[in-house]
């Protein structure tokens, strides 16, 4: 029986910490960002399998947290994960929709990668408020342009120029939508391209392992297809910003 393409694309992920360009480095950097952390309340939003989460939870042993994505595989690698880590009784993983989830309020909300689920970088700012807390931080992950968009960055991102802004652009939308920026960073060339070439090696490896499946090939050409994508299309073209917010008062 042929895998699908979802199928296929989750070993993409087999040789991943994190499912976007985040380095250990960054990663320590963005959760002391959030502190403090004593007794949190903390929702990650299209978790994947919730290895930021996961890290935040080893590191502040008085936190819970609660990790939402629509992809059972995914929360199944991170309910692995969390019981080998000794961390599943201060972890729940719930099956469902970034967008319509509603389990507030939370002290820190994450959403990395995700806006797309909301429709957008406003829509996603704007649905997460009413999950806060009073005084709640929001960690977004999100896309920008860090040159105009090429052409062959627009194909291989199947985006429009509008789609994103500037770095600026991004950091004056969250203030816009009511919050006020803590820190921000963005992800280095470096952790753009560990993250790509090992999204490809988890493919290549899997169907160098498994020759004789019929999925081998389709992977290896998912493979090609993605690494050319970022090689000739969006390297040093699209960006990907950390934005640590917190939400302004209410009746500012």
């Amino acid at each position: 029986m042929l895998m699908t393409d979802l199928e296929i694309r989750h070993h993409a992920y087999s040789h991943l910490d994190f499912n976007s360009p985040l380095s250990d480095f960054r990663a320590d950097s963005l959760l002391d960002s959030l502190r403090p952390l004593a007794g949190a309340r903390v929702v990650d939003l299209g978790c994947g399998w919730a290895e930021l989460l996961l890290r935040l939870l080893a590191a502040e042993p008085t936190a819970s947290g609660v990790g939402v994505d629509r992809d059972a595989r995914v929360l199944d690698r991170a309910r692995v994960n969390a019981e080998a880590r000794g961390l599943s009784d201060r972890l729940r993983l719930e099956r469902a929709e970034a967008a319509t989830w509603t389990g507030g309020p939370a002290d820190v909300v994450i959403v990395i990668g995700a806006s797309h689920a909301f429709g957008g970088t406003r829509q996603a700012l704007r649905a997460v408020s009413p999950l806060l807390a009073e005084g709640g931080r929001v960690l977004l992950g999100e896309g920008f342009w860090q040159h105009p968009p090429t052409p062959e960055a627009l194909a291989a991102l199947e985006a429009g120029p509008d789609d994103f802004g500037s770095l600026s652009e991004l950091v004056g939308l969250a203030a816009e939508s009511g919050y006020r920026p803590l820190e921000f960073s963005v992800a280095s060339e470096e952790e753009w391209d560990t993250f790509e070439s090992r999204w490809c090696g988890g493919l290549e490896r899997w169907a160098r392992e498994h020759p004789e499946d019929p999925g081998a090939g389709p992977a290896r050409e998912l493979a090609d297809e993605h690494r050319t994508q970022y090689l000739a299309g969006y390297r040093g073209v699209f960006g990907l910003a950390y934005l640590t917010l917190v939400a302004e008062p209410s009746g500012r």
